[in-house]
C-alpha cells in the first residue's frame, strides 16, 4: 500500500520524472504540423505548370522557405520522438536499445542538417 496520494502519484511523472515533457512535445509537433503541412501542400500544388525559374523563385520566397523549413524540422522532431518511443517500448535488450536510440538520434540530426542545407541553398541560390 502506497502512502502517496493520487495527486502525488500523478505528479511523480514516472521513474524518469520526464514523461509529460516527451508527451507534450509529440502533441505540440503534431498540432503544428497540421497547418504547416497544408501550407506546403498548397505550395506544391502551385508548382506544376510553372517554369523551372518560376518554381525556384516560389520555393525561394522567404515566407515559403520558412514554412517549408518549419514543416521539415517539426516533422523530423516528431519522427525522432515517435521512433524513440517505439524503440523503447519494443526493444528489450539494453545494448540494442541504446544503439538504436543513438542511431535514431544521429539519423534525425543528419536529416535535419540536410533539409536546412537544401532549403538555404534553394532560398539563397548558393
Amino acid at each position: 500500500m502506497s502512502m502517496r496520494t493520487p495527486l502525488g502519484r500523478v505528479r511523480g511523472l514516472g521513474s524518469a520524472h520526464d514523461g509529460t515533457h516527451h508527451f507534450w512535445q509529440k502533441r505540440v509537433t503534431s498540432v503544428a504540423l497540421v497547418p504547416l503541412t497544408l501550407i506546403v501542400v498548397g505550395v506544391v500544388i502551385a508548382i506544376p505548370g510553372r517554369s523551372h525559374a518560376d518554381a525556384v523563385a516560389l520555393l525561394g520566397h522567404p515566407l515559403v522557405a520558412i514554412a517549408l523549413l518549419a514543416t521539415l524540422l517539426a516533422g523530423i522532431h516528431h519522427m525522432h520522438l515517435g521512433m524513440q518511443v517505439v524503440i523503447e517500448d519494443y526493444i528489450h535488450t539494453e545494448p540494442t536499445k541504446t544503439a538504436l536510440v543513438l542511431a535514431n538520434t544521429f539519423f534525425c540530426a543528419l536529416m535535419a542538417i540536410a533539409c536546412v542545407w537544401a532549403v538555404v541553398k534553394l532560398s539563397f541560390g548558393i
